[in-house]
């Protein structure tokens, strides 16, 4: 399926619409859409449950990737629509996060690596057989 690209504010207008046109708000309180994440999110967690598919079986399995897409987009449904709860620019709150995360994560210490940011400086006192690792 060819990707296309959709605006975020397109789809935040469209939530709000989907939700005001049903009265659906009074629901929409800060603890629901929290569980609401929470429970979309344990739903995409079940199609891998007791499996760890490669990259290639999933692509090789479009009835699958439906599924899984669907979740994603209720998770997502959910996201924004606290987001707008909120007044939060979900966009601008995105980018300003990347940023953060380059200066946490600069490429020299991270490329290929899964550490979390504060062991870098620990990696480079720490002679690599001391945290059970080769360089």
């Amino acid at each position: 399926m060819p990707r296309q690209i959709t605006n975020l504010n397109y789809l935040r207008e469209r939530i709000v619409a989907f939700i005001t046109e049903r009265d659906w708000d009074q629901f929409h309180s800060y603890k629901n859409l929290g569980i609401s994440i929470m429970l979309e999110a344990a739903e995409l967690l079940e199609f891998f449950q007791w499996t760890d598919p490669a990259p290639n079986d999933l692509k090789n399995a479009p009835n699958l990737i439906q599924k899984i897409s669907e979740e994603l987009a209720d998770i997502m449904i959910y996201v924004i629509s606290f987001a707008n709860k909120l007044e939060i620019d979900l966009g601008a709150q995105i980018i300003a996060k990347l940023k953060e995360n380059e200066e946490k994560y600069p490429i020299p210490e991270s490329i290929g690596r899964a550490d979390k940011y504060h062991e870098y400086s620990m990696r480079e006192r720490t002679p690599p057989e001391e945290y059970g690792e080769e360089r």
